[in-house]
């Protein structure tokens, strides 16, 4: 199968080995990452804040010194999502109005990334509230698709996923809702997680309306990782996670999947159809078990009209929607309810699946579209549909809270298309460990 790449740059892992052998100094790969930013972010657009003096002056620190074991990344230079706060640097979530909103102090995650030796050089585009597959905003301009500079990098974390997938650098950490990890990811042809939600503190990932209040950003959203592999998602769920993880380690071939391909409320399009069609027949001529149905399966069309709901309600944070209704009391607690039904039938199918597949997006990269996503349509197999049906395919783990691996799995025509490896709660690094020994089989 052909796999899209644009680089030959090693992942984060890979440099921090070079790192530690002594091959190159801290100051080296920073000024490295640095020059790769500047020669190639140009028509892009994916890293508009950038931090160099300060990256600079962060690896000269570090210059002579010998990585800890608990700093895996030391040294390894990586840009982050925008939203998420580093102190000194604004925090707009796509607004020009808040280009003077100057975080005071690192979120969570930065504080972890940087304590497991990471420099960070600058953050990266996003789309207005992060409420779009495209990443374009007043305050930054619109980030593009490395491989197609007329198509969207995906959103909400579009510039993570474009930087990486460039090679500007090795690795990334988004934040995910309705599939702003995992479309970037399958847009540019990186790896993504979406992590369990509550695994991954998003302490210092709040709007700049709320700056200041110790915001909650509440039910469905997760941060996760984007890298160029799977051993560096595992390390930056390992660095990030607030609760132990153990990985069960069973291998591929003894693992039943459920494959989902299509859903009646979101068809997907031939051009991601084809390349997983073919990804699932490779697999399953190595001997792997895939069902392509099951009586399992929870009610898709009915889960996806409540996450809708809840997202609506969750992104506006109670505020009346467009058609001037507010939620109740009572309509939130129903949503919860729901939810927690479709948390009880996930986990009744993994009694019997260990992990489920599916398309993360049932489109690939699409043109630049500035129509409102509420009215923008868009074409599956020639019919034109409303837009907002496509977030069923981020819906369908994140309602439930389960994790989701996004990796590669192929190409249509010239754009990369990717599969996501969909498990029971908390078990992110089986997710990703299968999704590795997927890729190892359909990327050879």
């Amino acid at each position: 199968m052909t796999i899209l790449t644009l680089t030959s740059e090693p992942g984060a892992l890979e440099l921090a080995a070079q790192l530690r052998a002594g091959d190159l100094s801290p100051l080296e790969a920073v000024d490295a990452a640095i020059g790769r930013v500047e020669a190639l972010d140009g028509p892009i657009n994916a890293v508009p804040v950038r931090d160099f003096d300060r990256a600079r002056e962060a690896a000269k620190a570090l210059d002579g010194k010998t990585a800890s074991t608990d700093q895996p990344l030391f040294g390894v230079p990586m840009t982050i999502k925008e939203s998420f706060d580093i102190a000194g640097l604004p925090t707009t979530w796509g607004h020009a109005q808040f280009k003077g909103n100057i975080a005071t102090r690192d979120a969570k995650v930065v504080q972890q990334l940087k304590a497991a030796g990471a420099i960070l050089i600058g953050k990266t585009n996003v789309p207005p509230d992060l409420s779009d597959w495209q990443s374009n905003n007043p305050a930054y301009g619109r980030a593009r698709n490395p491989h197609n500079l007329d198509r969207s990098p995906g959103g909400s974390s579009g510039g993570a996923s474009a930087a990486v997938a460039a090679g500007m650098v090795s690795c990334e950490f988004g934040t995910d809702i309705g599939g702003s990890v995992r479309v970037p990811a399958h847009f540019c042809g990186v790896w993504g997680h979406k992590s369990s939600w509550g695994l991954i503190s998003k302490h210092g990932h709040d709007h700049p309306a709320m700056a200041g209040k110790d915001a909650h950003d509440g039910v469905l959203s997760i941060a996760g990782p984007i890298a160029r592999n799977a051993d560096d998602l595992d390390a930056l769920i390992r660095i990030t996670a607030t609760l132990p993880l153990q990985a069960a380690s069973k291998p591929l071939k003894e693992c039943r999947i459920l494959l989902v391909a299509d859903q009646e409320v979101s068809p997907v399009d031939a051009a991601v159809a084809r390349p997983l069609e073919e990804a699932v027949r490779t697999l399953e001529a190595t001997g792997i078990a895939i069902d392509r149905s099951s009586d399992l399966l929870p009610d898709l069309e009915a889960q996806h009209a409540d996450y809708m709901r809840m997202l609506g309600i969750a992104m506006v944070r109670g505020a009346p929607g467009p058609d001037g209704k507010q939620a109740t009391a009572t309509d939130w607690f129903n949503l919860l309810d729901a939810q927690a039904r479709a948390e009880i039938a996930w986990a009744q199918l993994y009694e019997t699946y260990d992990f489920v597949i599916a398309p993360p997006a049932p489109i690939v990269a699409f043109e630049h579209d500035d129509t409102p996503v509420r009215d923008r349509k868009i074409t599956i197999n020639g019919e034109v549909r409303d837009f907002a049906e496509v977030f069923a395919w981020a819906g369908i783990s994140t309602f439930p809270n389960l994790p989701s691996t996004v990796l590669p799995i192929g190409e249509s025509g010239g754009l990369p298309t990717g599969m996501q490896v969909i498990g029971r709660r908390w078990s992110d690094l089986d997710c990703i460990a299968i999704a590795r020994e997927m890729g190892a089989i359909l990327h050879h």
